[in-house]
C-alpha cells in the first residue's frame, strides 16, 4: 500500500508524549466515567487527540512514548527532582494502564525504558532518525520541555496551548520568536531561571527577563560564564547589574547542574526502527470500535470510521443502510436496546448490530429480544414500551404549534434587556470586558474587585471558577453579581429557546421534536431538536417562553398530571404505614411532614415550614445528603441534620427501604421498578469516591422515578386506546409527556 500522507516527498513520523497528553485529558475532563464507574476522562482526551492528529497531520508512522513508574537518572543525581509535585491520582494511574489498549487498537508501537522519562525516549528517537533526510518528525505533547528538540523543519512540536482543542505547531522560527533564542538553548534558559514544576532551582534571584537577555545575547551558559570572567563591561552594556553578576558568579555550579537536569537525553538504550508498513495498513477498525464501545465513547465510533476511510483504511463496519430495514422493526429494536442499555437513549442502527455482534439486522433483533427475555424485561417491553411506539409516532407527527412572531418580539425585548445588563455590568466593574470570557470575568471579580469566595473551586487549569454555583456564594457581596447571574439567565433563554426554536418550526407552523421513548436511565421520556422538557418555569423571564406554544382556532392546550406521584410510589414501595396513612386519609403530605418535623399541630404549620418539608420530602427521595439539604433549606448544617434525623424518625420503614435499595443495587448491579424495569448500577465499584456517592444517590431514586415513568407510559397507551374507541382521535391529541405530566391539544366545547 502506498502512503498518501506525504509532505513534499517526505514521510511523517508522529511521536506521542503519552504521559503529557493523558495528564492534560485527565485534568480537562476530570469527571468522565463509564456507566460501570471506570474513569475515562484521560482516555477520552487521548483518543480524541490521536484522531485529531491523524486528521490534521496525516502521519505515515506513529509511536507512543511513556514514563515508567519509579525514579530516573535525574532522581539519582538530585533526590529533590520534581519533589514539589503531588502524587498522581489513582484514577489517572488506572487510565495510564488502560491507555495501552488505545495504542494497541490503533496499532501504534510503544517505547519506554526504566530510568528514563518519556522526553528522553522522544529525544533518542529524534537522534536515531537524524540521518533519514526523507523523514519529518512531529512530537505531540502538552509539555513545553520538548521544544528543545525542535530542529529546522525536520523536527516539529505539536503542542496543546489550552485544553484539548487549542493547539499550535512549533518549528525553529516560532521557537525563536517566542523565546528570543533557538531551541537548543532552552536547557540553558532553565539552568538560569530554573523550573518550579520540576523543582529545578536554577540561580536564585535570576528570573525570566534576565535569563532571556543573557541567553539571547550571549548564548549558552558556558559562553555566559566566559564573558563573566573575561569581559564584565559587555554584561554592563546589556544592563546586567553588579548584583546579578555576583549571583551568576556564586551560582555557576547550580546553573550547570540545573541545565543538565533540564536537558533531554538522546541516548536512551532503546531499539527503534520505522515500521515496515504504514499505520494505515496495520490499524483495525473493529479493535478501535470494540474498545470505544467498552469505554462508552459512542460519539467517537462513527467519527473514527469516517476518519479511517478518509485515510485509505478499509473498515468492515457492521452497518447496514437504514432504508433496507423497515421503520417498524427499527423503532422496536431501538426501544428494546434502550431498555437493555438505558444510558443509550437513541441507539443507531450500527450500534444495534454492534451490540448483537452480527451483520444481519433480523438476527440482531432476535438476539436483543432474547436478552430482553433473559433479563425478565418482557412485561415492560411487550406491555409498555412496544404498544407506546405508535403513540409516540403520532405525537411526533402532530407536533406543537409555535407562535414565531411572539418569539421574535420576545427576542427583540430580551436582547435589548441583555444590552442594558451588559452596560450596567461594565459600569459596576469600572471598565468594559467580555462577560462571556471566564478569564476576563475572573480577573474583574477576583483581581480588580478583590471578591473572595470561601473554599473557592478552581477549574482543571487551576483558574478560579466563575460557574453559577460559585457566583451564587457571592450574590450579596457586590452589586455586579446579581447582574451577571441575570445576564447569564437571559442569554441562556435566548440561545437555547427563544432564538433556537423558530428555525426548527416547519411549514405547518409546528415544531416536530424527536421524542426519545427511553430518554433517561429511569425510563422517563425526553425530546430533542428541540428539547421541550426543560422549558424554564422558575423565573418570570422563563415562564413567558411557554406562551409561545399555541393551538389552532377552536383548540386549547390542557395539562394533566399526577399529584405527588413519587411520594405516593415511595409509600407503596416502602410500605411505610405512616406515609401510607397520610395519603389514605387525604391529608396534605407536606403539611403533615412539616407538623412532625417541626413538632407543631397541623393547623399551626406555616408556609415556610411547608416549603421546607417539601424540600425534605423530595430531597430524601433523590438521595440528598445533609450538606445538600442545608444548601436547599438555608440555615446551619446542624439544623439540616436535625431535620434529617427527625424525618427518618417519623418514617423509619421508609428509611430502612432506602437503605435496602442501596444495598441491593450494590449487590445486584441494578435496581428494579415495581413493574420490573431495570437500571444498571456499577458505580458502587468505582475507584472514584464521587462516582460511588453519585451511584448511591441515583440508586435511591431510580425505583421510585422509574415506577412513575412506567405508570405514565401505561396511562398513555390506555388513553390512546380510549380516544380511538370513543372516536375522539380527531378532537384530542396527545402532544408531550413531561415527567409526571401529559400535555394535550383538545377541541373546545
Amino acid at each position: 500500500m502506498a502512503s498518501k500522507n506525504t509532505t513534499g516527498g517526505k514521510k511523517k513520523l508522529v511521536l506521542f508524549d503519552a504521559h503529557a497528553i493523558l495528564h492534560r485529558g485527565y485534568h480537562a475532563l476530570p469527571q468522565f466515567a463509564s456507566s460501570r464507574g471506570e474513569p475515562t476522562g484521560a482516555l477520552y482526551g487521548l483518543s480524541t487527540m490521536v484522531m485529531k492528529i491523524i486528521d490534521e497531520l496525516k502521519p505515515d508512522y506513529m509511536a507512543a512514548c511513556y514514563d515508567l513508574p519509579g525514579g530516573t537518572f535525574r532522581h539519582e543525581a538530585y533526590k529533590d527532582y520534581k519533589a514539589g509535585r503531588k502524587e498522581v491520582d489513582s484514577e489517572l494511574v488506572e487510565q495510564m494502564k488502560r491507555s495501552y489498549d488505545v495504542w494497541s487498537a490503533f496499532s501504534v508501537p510503544i517505547y519506554e525504558m526504566p530510568g528514563f522519562e518519556a522526553d528522553d525516549i522522544l529525544g533518542t528517537i529524534v537522534e536515531l532518525t537524524k540521518k533519514n533526510k526523507n523523514l519529518q518528525v512531529v512530537i505531540a505533547s502538552g509539555d513545553m520541555d520538548t521544544l528543545q528538540l525542535v530542529e529546522g523543519d525536520r523536527v516539529l512540536v505539536y503542542t496543546l496551548k489550552k485544553g484539548l482543542s487549542d493547539t499550535i505547531i512549533y518549528d525553529e522560527r516560532q521557537v525563536k520568536e517566542r523565546f528570543g533564542f533557538p531551541p537548543e538553548l532552552l536547557p540553558d534558559y532553565k539552568g538560569l531561571r530554573g523550573d518550579p514544576s520540576d523543582n529545578i532551582v536554577g540561580i536564585q534571584g535570576i528570573g525570566e527577563k534576565t535569563a532571556t537577555t543573557l541567553i539571547s545575547n550571549l548564548g549558552s551558559i558556558e559562553e555566559i560564564y566566559k564573558v563573566l570572567k573575561k569581559d564584565k563591561k559587555r554584561l554592563e552594556k546589556l544592563g546586567i547589574t553588579a548584583r546579578v553578576q555576583e549571583l551568576l558568579k556564586n551560582g555557576e555550579e547550580e546553573a550547570e547542574f540545573s541545565k543538565t537536569l533540564a536537558t533531554i537525553r538522546r541516548d536512551a538504550p532503546i531499539k527503534f526502527g520505522l515500521p515496515e508498513k504504514f499505520w494505515q495498513e496495520e490499524v483495525s477498525y473493529e479493535r478501535v470500535a470494540t474498545l470505544f464501545r467498552e469505554l462508552e465513547f459512542r460519539s467517537l465510533i462513527t467519527r473514527v470510521d469516517k476518519l479511517l476511510k478518509k485515510n485509505g483504511v478499509t473498515t468492515e463496519t457492521l452497518f447496514t443502510p437504514e432504508e433496507l430495514v423497515p421503520e417498524k422493526d427499527l423503532r422496536e429494536t431501538t426501544v428494546a436496546l434502550s431498555l437493555l442499555d438505558p444510558s443509550n437513549s437513541s441507539p443507531t442502527q450500527e450500534e444495534i448490530l454492534s451490540y448483537a455482534r452480527v451483520k444481519d439486522f433480523t438476527k440482531a433483533k432476535e438476539i436483543i429480544l432474547q436478552e430482553i427475555k433473559k433479563k425478565n424485561l418482557e412485561y415492560v417491553y411487550e406491555e409498555m414500551e412496544k404498544p407506546l411506539i405508535p403513540v409516540v409516532k403520532k405525537m411526533e407527527e402532530r407536533g406543537i404549534s409555535v407562535d414565531v412572531k411572539y418569539l421574535a418580539g420576545l427576542s427583540k425585548e430580551y436582547h435589548k434587556e441583555l444590552s442594558k445588563l451588559e452596560k450596567n455590568i461594565h459600569k459596576s466593574a469600572g471598565e468594559e470586558f467580555n462577560i462571556n470570557s471566564p478569564k476576563q470575568l475572573g480577573d474583574i471579580l477576583f483581581e480588580r474587585l478583590a471578591l473572595v469566595i470561601k473554599n473557592h473551586k478552581k477549574t482543571e487549569g487551576g483558574v478560579r471558577s466563575t460557574k453559577e454555583s460559585e457566583l451564587e456564594k457571592l450574590r450579596d457581596t457586590h452589586p455586579i453579581i446579581p447582574l451577571i447571574l441575570e445576564y447569564r439567565e437571559l442569554q441562556k433563554l435566548l440561545s437555547t429557546y427563544i432564538d433556537a426554536i423558530p428555525p426548527l418550526v416547519q411549514a405547518d407552523g409546528r415544531v416536530h421534536a424527536k421524542i426519545l421513548q427511553i430518554g433517561a436511565a429511569t425510563g422517563r421520556m425526553a425530546t430533542k431538536d428541540p428539547s421541550l422538557h426543560n422549558i424554564p418555569i422558575k423565573s418570570d423571564l422563563g415562564k413567558r417562553i411557554r406562551d409561545a406554544f399555541t393551538t389552532p382556532k377552536g383548540f386549547t392546550l390542557v395539562s394533566l398530571d399526577y399529584s405527588q406521584i413519587e411520594l405516593r410510589i415511595a409509600a407503596i414501595l416502602s410500605k411505610d404505614p405512616t406515609l401510607i396513612n397520610i395519603f389514605k386519609s387525604g391529608r396534605d403530605v407536606h403539611n403533615e411532614v412539616a407538623s412532625k418535623v417541626f413538632g407543631v399541630k397541623s393547623d399551626e404549620v406555616t408556609k415556610d415550614m411547608r416549603r421546607k418539608a417539601k424540600v425534605i420530602n423530595f430531597g430524601v427521595l433523590y438521595g440528598m445528603g445533609v450538606n445538600a439539604l442545608r444548601t436547599n433549606l438555608g440555615g446551619t448544617r446542624q439544623e439540616a441534620q436535625e431535620f434529617y434525623n427527625q424525618y427518618f424518625a417519623t418514617f423509619p420503614v421508609l428509611a430502612k427501604y432506602l437503605d435496602k435499595v442501596k444495598a441491593e443495587a450494590d449487590r445486584n448491579g441494578y435496581t428494579s421498578t415495581l413493574f420490573g424495569r431495570r437500571r444498571p448500577f456499577s458505580g458502587f465499584r468505582s475507584p472514584l469516591p464521587y462516582i460511588r456517592a453519585q451511584a448511591e444517590r441515583m440508586a435511591i431514586n431510580a425505583p421510585i422515578q422509574g415506577t412513575s415513568a412506567d405508570i405514565l407510559k401505561i396511562a398513555m397507551v390506555r388513553i390512546d386506546k380510549m380516544l380511538e374507541k370513543e372516536k375522539l382521535s380527531d378532537k384530542v391529541f396527545m402532544l408531550l409527556s413531561i415527567h409526571d405530566e401529559l400535555i394535550f391539544e383538545m377541541e373546545k366545547g
